[in-house]
């Protein structure tokens, strides 16, 4: 039974790998290049950035999906990594934009209007985009290594890990609401005009960072499998369904755990480094403790432990949100209140389970066996 839940998963994740990338490669760039405007299968600029977004949350779901359905750590703070790669990614463009905004000057226009006279020390550098780069890559990855060293050698699992995590990121957004920060405060940071020299208002920089989100993607979703296949993906699940069979097997989780979370951590800073050219504006609003809910909602409702399912379960509910929020905007947060009850009741296994619909055990070979399986290879 296992050998032929695994096969479907198999034949899913390539099914959905191959639908991706002939979605964003072929069908959205021809739809929206080729198909010329006002035709009824042309594909609006505005679209196009939509779906980048859409692909910026799907990255953001995987990421999460790795360490709540393969390992069993629920994180309230993703949107504090996400963050942070966007906050790098905004200062790149601020000052790629110096002298060209309201006050002419070369410091950005809140330090103008704040009476500041010359750039705090952690501003400098990002003048450089490989600069900027490194800190996307490095600084939230070390962050998230740092604290995840202590939190999971403390024992700290479940609720009380979900808890710090979420008072992690919203410490760190009132932290960045504050003007005297340097992070633009309440405003954040925005009007950006260039990227590594193309303008951001034209549509082939549009489709260019479209496609860039879709690549990477793609990439970090061929990454995961290749993880969660491997014999470090089976002790990941090993530790998520009993951590201490794992540990009298004489495996360290800690280490596993860390590296999840840190790869984890990683994949949040990049999607928000590609998301903030294509919105056009950071703020602390993106750290708020309601949007990593609003993640973990992503993971449920796609089919947590399955890789796919997130993907799906990002594109269902933030293109349900573009709906709601344009045609009833003070009814959105029931809706999705009410996609999470039903989701949680009558959906277990996600949308992505509706395909395994009779089969006992779910598409990520779950189960206690998964302890059983580490102790038969060790």
């Amino acid at each position: 039974m296992f050998r032929q839940v695994w096969n479907l998963q198999s034949r899913t994740a390539w099914t959905v790998t191959f639908v991706l990338a002939a979605l964003v490669f072929v069908v959205a760039p021809v739809l929206n290049l080729a198909v010329p405007e006002g035709a009824a299968l042309h594909l609006p600029n505005y679209m196009v950035q939509l779906l980048g977004k859409f692909l910026c949350f799907a990255i953001l779901a995987l990421a999460l999906d790795l360490v709540w359905g393969y390992t069993g750590i629920l994180s309230l703070g993703h949107a504090l990594f996400f963050a942070l790669g966007g906050y790098a990614m905004g200062m790149y463009l601020m000052r790629a934009m110096a002298g060209e905004g309201v006050y002419r000057s070369k410091l950005p226009d809140f330090m103008v209007f704040l009476d500041w006279k010359e750039l705090p020390w952690f501003w400098l550098g990002f003048d450089h985009f490989w600069f900027a780069l490194l800190v996307i890559l490095v600084v939230p990855a070390l962050l998230a290594l740092i604290f995840g060293f202590f939190a999971f050698r403390s024992r700290i699992k479940g609720v009380y890990f979900s808890i710090i995590t979420q008072a992690l990121t919203y410490a760190a957004m009132l932290l960045f609401f504050r003007n005297n920060t340097g992070f633009g405060g309440n405003n954040g940071l925005t009007d950006f005009k260039r990227l590594l020299g193309f303008s951001l208002a034209e549509p082939a920089t549009k489709t260019g960072l479209f496609l860039c989100s879709g690549l990477v993607l793609l990439l970090f979703y061929l990454l995961c499998r290749a993880v969660t296949a491997s014999k470090l993906g089976r002790v990941l699940t090993a530790v998520r369904d009993a951590e201490s069979r794992v540990m009298f097997l004489g495996y360290d989780p800690l280490r596993y755990k860390l590296f999840v979370w840190t790869l984890s951590a990683f994949m949040c800073s990049v999607a928000g480094a590609l998301y903030v050219p294509q919105v056009g504006i950071i703020n602390p609003s993106e750290m708020a403790p309601a949007n990593s809910i609003e993640i973990a909602i992503w993971v449920a409702l796609g089919g947590r432990g399955t890789l796919a399912g997130p993907l799906l379960g990002a594109f269902a509910v933030n293109g349900a949100k573009s709906v709601f929020t344009a045609l009833a905007p003070d009814l959105w947060l029931f809706v999705l209140s009410a996609i999470f009850i039903l989701a949680t009741l009558f959906l277990p296994r996600g949308l992505l389970g509706l395909l395994t619909v009779g089969r006992k055990k779910s598409v990520d070979g779950g189960g206690g066996d998964a302890a059983s399986r580490a102790e038969a290879r060790a």
